[in-house]
């Protein structure tokens, strides 16, 4: 019997293709979807998204309204708009919109869904979420490790004086800060610091390189994970670029393991955690865990914390220092809080954030006009339901555009202007309780390393901002700075800031 030929392949391709559309038009035509453009028949509604889906699907809102249905490939996608939607999809449905997709991501990047983020909802996940909340990032834990985030500020602002005025890379300096705050809270130590008596695992070139590539890769839109029939083609090349850092941030984390591992052993009953992998290491020995916490999961939550602890922080406070760059008139009013509560003879603590009101608006307004994660973390309909009269079928992925929510006039006036003032004197929130502002999200699924995420963010800004005059490089004009982003799980700046940081403390002040 002869082998199929490439023509048979072709025709059952053909024939799949042909019975999944007419199994989506039919059950289409049986409901009573939300509002939406036409989808083409096997890509659906693709051919509508640009290279910076959150500004397209902003577009499509307009003319279809606040919720939307579009079909990428042969997936429903709902689309909520407005601070109602918002409300209905993250707090009335939450529990029925707290699933998630199955991306090739989540598969090749973080072990198999085993990560907070992408994690089924379910025991395995309300067990992780229980672990964060009560261990990870309780108050207790967060104030233990106050210390470290003091140290490694002061050590990356005596870095950026060191600097004497030249132009220099922020973001360089911030995510050093960032990966250095994480690894010591997470890892115990900086792994990242170049030791000629241990054997490099990475460098930190390298770890910063395969973050950008985390975060890129976890928020691209993956055709073979919308398209069945070319799943398996990779015609994009992300699921191999996927399977290469997701290799080596297990070779990373392996040795991570190891070494505290071999502190366990040779310290024995003497052996007390000292930091979050420790503590993961010590709740995968509890045999009262309703799901027994593998070497594996141990390994993702890790990860999961590294990544989310380090790439938000940095990229908002590049975000604040661009636009106040561009606006000295703010820049003038912070400084003058600045010196009127801390005055020029101290740093900011992070117990001073309470009493710097203008300092907590520009992080908000950063945070409302250049959102992390615009569309926050894709969610997934866990079972058929009716919104607003519509009928959402099960397997629906859920988008909520907050950069459009947080643009949206009727919210926010003239929203396209960065203007702290508007958050003086409100009680509009970023901890999940405002749905004007959702830069971390809210109910089941938030962020739950948000508090964490905070602290770094407003203290790490106030010092920028009461440490030193920051100037473009010469011959540069604000207007000519480019403020466009790029798309991925967070949207940094398309070309990093480059300014040049002139002290405005004494001397003395920077010898920490």
């Amino acid at each position: 019997m002869e082998p199929p030929t490439w023509v048979a392949y072709a025709a059952t391709c053909l024939l799949s293709i042909a019975l999944v559309i007419l199994t989506n038009h039919f059950r289409r035509s049986k409901l009573n979807l939300p509002p939406g453009p036409k989808p083409w028949p096997i890509i659906g509604n693709f051919n509508l998204i640009g290279p910076l889906p959150h500004r397209s699907l902003h577009e499509l809102s307009k003319k279809y309204g606040h919720v939307m249905m579009l079909q990428f490939g042969s997936v429903p996608v709902l689309v909520g708009s407005s601070v109602e939607m918002a409300k209905l999809f993250l707090r009335t449905y939450d529990l029925i919109f707290s699933g998630r997709p199955k991306t090739s991501a989540g598969k090749y990047t973080t072990y198999n869904y085993s990560n907070i983020t992408w994690s089924q909802y379910g025991p395995y996940w309300r067990q992780a979420r229980k672990m964060c909340l009560m261990e990870l990032f309780s108050v207790k834990r967060l104030e233990s490790y106050e210390y470290i985030r003091e140290e490694e500020l002061n050590s990356v602002l005596r870095g950026i004086f060191n600097t004497n005025g030249k132009t220099i890379m922020l973001k360089d300096h911030l995510t050093t800060l960032s990966l250095n705050v994480i690894s010591r809270m997470v890892l115990g130590k900086r792994y990242l610091d170049k030791d000629d008596q241990e054997e490099t695992i990475v460098t930190p070139e390298e770890f910063k390189l395969m973050l950008d590539e985390l975060f890129l890769l976890n928020g691209v839109f993956n055709l073979g994970d919308w398209i069945p029939c070319i799943k398996y083609f990779d015609v994009q090349g992300y699921v191999k670029r996927m399977k290469n850092v997701g290799e080596k941030f297990d070779r990373f984390m392996e040795h991570v393991l190891d070494e505290h591992n071999a502190r366990r052993e040779k310290e024995k009953e003497n052996w007390v955690p000292k930091d979050m992998v420790d503590v993961l290491l010590q709740l995968a020995d509890d045999s009262n865990l309703e799901v027994k916490l593998e070497r594996i999961g141990v390994k993702a939550f890790s990860q999961d914390l590294i990544a989310g602890g380090t790439e938000s922080s940095a990229v908002t406070v590049e975000w604040a220092i661009s636009e106040l760059i561009r606006r000295p008139e703010i820049i003038a009013k912070a400084t003058e809080e600045l010196d009127r509560v801390i005055g020029k003879e101290r740093w900011v603590q992070e117990k001073d954030i309470q009493n710097l009101p203008y300092i907590r608006a520009i992080a908000k307004e950063t945070m409302r006009l250049h959102p992390v994660a615009p569309m926050l973390v894709p969610r997934m309909a866990r079972e058929q339901v009716k919104v607003e009269g519509y009928d959402i079928p099960k397997g629906t992925v859920i988008l909520v555009n907050t950069f459009t929510i947080q643009r949206d006039p009727n919210v926010y006036e003239r929203p396209e202007e960065f203007r702290p003032e508007r958050f003086i004197g409100n009680d509009i929130d970023v901890k999940g309780q405002s749905f004007e502002l959702l830069p971390f999200g809210t109910g089941r699924r938030m962020c739950p390393g948000y508090s964490l995420g905070l602290k770094v963010i407003q203290s790490s800004l106030a010092n920028l901002i009461h440490g030193f005059e920051w100037k473009l490089p010469d011959k540069m004009n604000p207007e000519d700075m480019n403020m466009d982003e790029i798309f991925g799980l967070s949207n940094p700046k398309k070309d990093p800031l480059t300014a040049c940081a002139k002290p405005r403390l004494p001397h003395h002040m920077y010898h920490m």
